[in-house]
Parts: structure tokens; sequence; C-alpha cells
């Protein structure tokens, strides 16, 4: 691994070292299989199995089910998890949790089931109040005082990451936005990664989530650099958040490079098992990499284009309720942020571009930003993705309302490499209206 000389200068008063954490992974075909004996290597007696009601008619359920059972571990269920969680259900499962008081949690689904499951083992090991723990300035952003129990995480998306972070993410109801909880005990303590789950995902689905991984990776690798972060007063006060750096760099390019080589292909094709368990794969690594390096300003504006949604129902999606998908709204706002934060590394931004599959011979730094929002926009419309905020009901009037969702996200907005101040948000929001 070497250290480019993107990260040679340490800004004075930042931070000259950074923190590489995970969950242990395992990922393969038919792994799911070695749930059972995994959480009886944890310890586990009496595992909580959270999913949700449309996973758990699904044949991966119940092998995860079986091999549980298997093991000698008695099993209690929670698949009510919410299709993108509030603050509501996760209290809701954690009161599950409280009452059920499992020794170890599996979860599997994507990362509304993982998230969900994070929570409530939060709260169902250490209480407080909801906002205890929220990331500040929305809540106080209190550490988590001690471990939680131990939790297997098994996705069955090719997109959140959420099985290698310690991050979860919900619909604060009283604030109309997303917001969240991070910290490096809510990182799973393993990984199953079983690319057959994903032969059953809609297209659609895909692409929402696809997308996901595109934006964690290019976020992650046009964040501001962990050189130009304060230092922390003690190590064990470095963020997860710390930063583009030489391991998350690793993840971004290969993520970025599968990508533009299987996406088109896993949307267009179910039965294209090479690609969808290349996406899977690509899946893992962004999301290694942006466990340490964070994500910046397409997620925290998603976090309000999600919130504030009215009367939007995706196709591939459950139709009851208005939803804009995860990936979906983090992806309509990255072209507009990156044609901003080209200026500050030309070089990275284009380098993203070249990774996911963009011509850059003949490119200028002044080019940067146009050529890799060019090239997320190719793939967007591919795959089916809404011609930005208009495509998921949000015209200029909503602009002022979306901004004041995205601006309590300091968290991810102040990894950004350029500044996201309200005006510039605002200016963001407005770009990302319509894009062809």
């Amino acid at each position: 691994m070497g250290c480019c000389h993107h990260y040679q200068t340490v800004a004075e008063g930042c931070d000259s070292a950074f923190t590489v954490d995970t969950s242990r992974v395992t990922f393969g075909r038919g792994c799911l299989a070695e749930v059972g004996e995994r959480a009886r290597a944890l310890g586990m007696t009496r595992v909580a199995l959270f999913s949700d009601e449309r996973l758990a008619r699904l044949p991966f359920f119940q092998t995860v089910l079986q091999s549980l059972k298997a093991a000698g571990l008695d099993v209690v269920l929670y698949t009510h998890v919410h299709v993108e969680p509030t603050d509501q259900s996760i209290l809701e499962a954690a009161r599950f949790a409280a009452e059920a008081r499992p020794d170890g949690y599996v979860s599997l689904g994507g990362g509304s089931v993982i998230d969900t499951c994070k929570g409530a083992n939060l709260y169902a090991t250490h209480p407080a109040d909801f906002l205890a723990y929220v990331n500040a300035p929305v809540g106080e952003g209190r550490a988590v005082p001690g471990p939680l129990k131990p939790h297997i995480a098994c996705p069955t998306t090719s997109g959140t990451g959420s099985e290698v972070t310690g991050i979860t993410i919900f619909d604060l109801l009283s604030l109309g936005a997303k917001t969240g909880i991070a910290s490096p005990r809510l990182r799973p303590t393993e990984a199953l990664i079983d690319p057959d789950c994903t032969a059953t995902l809609p297209g659609e689905v895909t692409a929402a989530s696809g997308m996901d991984v595109l934006s964690h990776a290019l976020e992650s690798y046009t964040a501001r650099p962990y050189v130009r972060r304060p230092a922390p007063a003690r190590p064990s006060l470095r963020p997860m958040s710390q930063g583009a750096n030489p391991w998350s760099d690793l993840g971004c390019r290969e993520a970025l490079r599968l990508m533009g080589q299987y996406l088109e292909r896993a949307v267009a094709d179910a039965e294209d098992s090479e690609a969808r368990e290349q996406l899977m794969w690509a899946s893992t690594l962004a999301g290694i990499a942006f466990g340490n390096a964070g994500v910046h300003a397409p997620h925290g504006m998603a976090y309000a284009v999600a919130g504030a949604v009215r009367d939007f129902r995706p196709s591939g999606y459950p139709q009851d309720e208005p939803l804009v998908p995860h990936g979906m709204a983090v992806i309509v706002n990255a072209p507009a942020v990156f044609r901003y934060t080209a200026e500050v590394s030309p070089e990275r931004h284009l380098e993203a571009a070249q990774w996911l599959g963009a011509d850059v011979r003949g490119a200028t730094p002044g080019d940067a930003g146009e050529v890799l929002a060019g090239r997320v926009l190719q793939l967007m419309r591919a795959v089916g993705m809404p011609n930005g905020l208009s495509g998921v009901g949000y015209t200029e009037a909503d602009v002022d309302t979306l901004t004041e969702g995205a601006f309590p996200q300091q968290r991810l907005l102040q990894n950004a490499p350029r500044e996201m101040s309200k005006p510039v948000l605002s200016g963001l929001f407005r770009q990302a209206l319509r894009y062809w």
C-alpha cells in the first residue's frame, strides 16, 4: 500500500495517521449456510433473527433459520422491519429486543434490516433517550458507552455496505429528513455475503442499490483527505469518517472499475450471475472504504430528499407508501456535487471517471467535473434512474425545504472537499432538479 502524493503534506493542526476498521467478512456463494456455526462460535445461545416480511417468505430465510437451529441455538424472529426505517420503527424493534433478551443478533436483508438490527442492539443494550446517540447537531452525539451484543449481518442487496460499517440511518420523523448514528461499536461483528441472495432482486432495486455503491466509492475517493481534518484531542476520538486515505482508495478504485463494467449488465439481466456477483463484491469493497473514509454531500443531501418525499412510488418497491430509495436519493444529487467539488482535486475526479469507464484522453483539470458528472449521468440513464430531483417529485419551490433538511447533516457535509454552506446547498439542489 503506497501513500501517494495526495497525502504527503499534513496541514497544520491536522491528523497524520488514519485507522482501518472493518467487520470480519466471509464472501461467496452458499456462505449463508455457515451462519449457525459462526453464531455459536461467537457464544450466541439465543439469537434474534431480524428480517422483513417479504424476505421471510424467500428460500434463503429458511437457509439461515435452519442453520441457526441446526447449531442448537434458540431463535426469536423479528420480521416487522420497516423499509427505510424511522426513529419509531427502530424504537419498536428495540422494545422487542429488550423483551426477547437475546445474547446475539443475525440480520438478513438490505440496509433497512441491518440498520434496524444495529439500532435495536444499541438501545436494548444501552437504553437512553433516542436522540442521545444520534449525530450532532440533530442529536446529542453521545458516545456508545460499551460493547454491544455480537451481530452477524447477511446482506441481500448489493448496495448499502451496512454489513461492514458502524453507521445506522433512519428517517427522524420530527425533522422530516434522514439522519443517523455513527459508532465503531455499531459495526457488525461479522458479515456473511452470499451473492446468491441477489438473484431474486428486481432490476429496479439492483439499479438503485448499485447507485448507492457507485456514490459510496465516488464520495470516499473525493472526500477531504484525512491530512486536512483537524487532529483529534485523543486517538480514541478519531472519527470513522476520517476522510480519504490510502486504504479507502484501494477499495474505491476497484469498486468503481467493477461498477463501470458490470452495473448495466446486472440491472438488465437477473440471470447474469457473474454481473450480480461482481456488484456484490463492489458493494463490499465500497462499504469497507466509506466505513473508513466517510461519504459527503450527495449522501447528506439525499437524507433530505428521502425524508421529504410526498407521493413518489418507484417501480420494484412496496407501493403502500411514498418512497425514494436511498441509492436513488443519493445519485440524483451526485452530478451537481461533483461538478462543484472537482475544482479542489481535479486529478482525483478524472481518475474516478476513468475507473468508471470514461474516456479521459485529452481532458484537462478544468474538464474534470464535467467528465465525471457526464459518466455518472450516462450510467443513470442506462439503468433508468430519474432525471434529477424533478424525477422524484421536487420542484424549485422545494429547494429551501431540502436545504434545511440537508444542512444539519454536518457529519457528512464537513467531509466534503469544498464548503457546503446553505447557499451552496441551495445552488446544488437547483442544479440537480433536471439534467437532461
